[in-house]
């Protein structure tokens, strides 16, 4: 069967539904953060947030943002890090649905500095949280265009130092790939469903290199990242 990528999709994705809750809930997001972290995703947004703590002076207090933060697995990585680095920092994971923001606070319960909040990014009330850095892993492929271009501009406007965006290449060697690597894994349907229409819901190079342009952002560093990930760097100072 024929996969095209020349488009971005607009099918939804079952994590969409901001109501969702229960078991079937709770698995897909563990599963997504092993994904995550067996093929190295995690680590494409922890060397982001390495590039722009190099503009830190050392003992500052750093406001880490971690937009669609799921079960809370990638704040709990750069907490490791920062504790491993000796970096002060405050760390918010902010989702749209609730049932996954008390699930990522129960996983988290021995990383005092991240706080989370069941919070939808479209409303008005996100636009009043200031952070450093803000963090998007695997997050704005879920948003279209306009929106995009929306979050990123306030993205930019109110993170002192800097946007990390990690997300997939739009790539049918990617869909397929993931497909073998689903039943290989035993991935839920869930978690199959989704991380398929998260593939086409993805971005070719030359899209986030026109966003960038449309954004006016001067200092950025786009690279391509295995598995199939791009990782746009986008920094204020």
């Amino acid at each position: 069967m024929f996969v095209n990528t020349e488009q971005r999709t607009i099918a939804p994705e079952l994590m969409d539904d901001f109501q969702m809750e229960g078991e079937t809930l709770r698995k897909t997001l563990d599963q997504i953060a092993y994904i995550n972290r067996i093929l190295g995703g995690n680590r494409i947004t922890l060397d982001g947030v390495c590039t722009l703590m190099e503009h830190v002076p050392k003992g500052k207090m750093i406001t880490i943002a971690d937009i669609g933060c799921g079960n809370g697995d990638m704040l709990r990585s750069v907490a490791k890090l920062a504790r491993k680095c000796k970096w002060r920092v405050r760390l918010l994971g902010i989702d749209a649905n609730r049932f996954t923001v008390d699930y990522a606070g129960e996983l988290s319960a021995e990383y005092p500095e991240i706080t989370y909040y069941c919070m939808d990014i479209m409303q008005d009330g996100f636009r009043h949280i200031h952070y450093d850095i803000a963090l998007c892993t695997l997050t704005l492929h879920h948003f279209e265009e306009r929106q995009i271009i929306k979050l990123m501009s306030l993205f930019r406007r109110n993170a002192v130092l800097g946007i990390v965006i990690n997300d997939l290449q739009r790539s049918a060697v990617a869909y397929r790939l993931f497909q073998v690597f689903s039943w290989i894994a035993g991935l839920g349907r869930m978690a199959k469903s989704d991380g398929l229409i998260s593939i086409l819901r993805g971005f070719k190079r030359k899209e986030i290199e026109q966003l960038s342009q449309k954004l006016n952002f001067n200092q950025y560093t786009l690279k391509w990242k295995w598995a199939f990930r791009y990782q746009w760097i986008i920094t204020n100072v």
